[in-house]
């Protein structure tokens, strides 16, 4: 496994679970110091349609706050071009669920000009933020309001 001396991820981490750990985790292994970017939450609205659960800065804090983080940044753009140039780094990890994708493998080619590998690391089988997010019809009410 080759060794890098500063890695990237990026992602929303909302209602942060396990795969997002393992993500994290698995990206600290293969370098000496690892940023993750959050995802702002108008980012996230601009291509998801819809806002994070949890607000970007609390994200953010969060993120920074994992053993393996070395620095976590509020992401305002998805091209990791402009991500490479405003924070610097020699690999960039992401699930292997976007492998094949056409915008990651179009992110191969741009990062590879300036050396920066793309890693893809295995993905936490049965679980995303998505599928944990629950909407409901009716309003549950809480029993701490009254």
């Amino acid at each position: 496994m080759k060794k890098y001396k500063k890695g990237y991820t990026q992602g929303v981490f909302d209602m942060f679970h396990i795969g997002h750990l393992n993500l994290i985790n698995n990206a600290k292994k293969q370098c000496e110091q690892l940023v993750v970017g959050v995802n702002a939450d108008d980012l996230v609205h601009s291509y998801k349609n819809k806002f994070p659960v949890v607000a970007e800065e609390e994200r953010r804090t969060i993120a920074e706050n994992i053993k393996s983080v070395d620095e976590a940044v509020i992401a305002h753009t998805l091209d990791k071009v402009v991500q490479l140039k405003n924070i610097g780094y020699d690999a960039i990890f992401i699930g292997d669920d976007w492998k094949g994708d056409a915008r990651w493998e179009q992110t191969i080619k741009d990062l590879a000009e300036y050396g920066v590998d793309v890693v893809f690391l295995p993905r936490t089988k049965g679980i995303s933020s998505t599928s944990m997010r629950v909407v409901k019809d009716e309003v549950v009410k809480d029993d701490n309001v009254e």
